[in-house]
């Protein structure tokens, strides 16, 4: 314990850098997500098969792999930016596929009839989307995005194998290495995390309590 108390600071700042890039990552993704799902169920057939095609081939990429081809990759075509942000563009581009499939089930869970009367009432495809269906679909779609950030927390700690040492586990490993103490360093970074995915899981619970009671 008394390795974890010395640098205490080193934990800090590796959590605030996880934190930094989990939260970029995952708006970044909800937003390419968004765009997505709204490209699969929009009326344009070309538009469907991109967002269809899209989802399906990043689907069936490690994480690891696009996260290498982006550090490593891009440079050799002289595409060059800070190591960190090109880490978040590769995981949002990579998590933005699955928040895709999230947001496209919230849509279909809402009734289509409501649907159906919006057209009716003459609304267009983007008002009925943006008045009728995402407003509900938004409140279905609670857990289910709690639980990708929370897979987007802890994949950001694949960041360290393509050199983001700055991120908690690149900070663990760092220390690893100083001390040797395995045990302690990963143990203590392995609780953190934890208490992430605990936060994040009891915060998700309450807001969809709360949306409950408003439907």
């Amino acid at each position: 314990m008394g390795l974890i108390a010395d640098h205490i600071g080193v934990f800090g700042s590796g959590l605030l850098v996880s934190a930094e890039i989990s939260a970029c990552t995952f708006v970044l993704a909800t937003l390419l997500g968004a765009v997505l799902a709204v490209c699969r169920i929009s009326p344009v057939p070309p538009l469907r098969i991109f967002s269809r095609l899209y989802v399906a081939v990043v689907r069936s990429v490690p994480l690891l792999v696009l996260l290498t081809l982006f550090v490593f990759g891009l440079p050799e075509i002289g595409v060059v930016y800070s190591l960190q942000w090109t880490a978040v563009t590769a995981m949002s581009l990579y998590w933005a596929a699955f928040l895709c499939e999230v947001l496209r089930a919230g849509v279909r869970a809402v009734p289509r009839g409501q649907i159906e009367a919006a057209r009716a009432l003459g609304l267009s495809f983007g008002q009925t989307l943006r008045l009728v269906v995402l407003p509900q679909a938004a409140r279905s779609v609670i857990q289910p995005a709690a639980s990708l950030f929370i897979a987007v927390t802890l994949s950001s700690s694949l960041a360290a194998a393509v050199g983001v040492t700055q991120e908690l586990t690149g900070q663990t490993e760092l220390l690893d290495q100083k001390y040797a103490q395995p045990l302690v360093t990963f143990g203590a970074a392995a609780v953190i995390y934890v208490a992430i995915a605990l936060c994040v899981g009891r915060l998700a619970g309450y807001l969809d309590r709360k949306l409950e009671v408003a439907r």
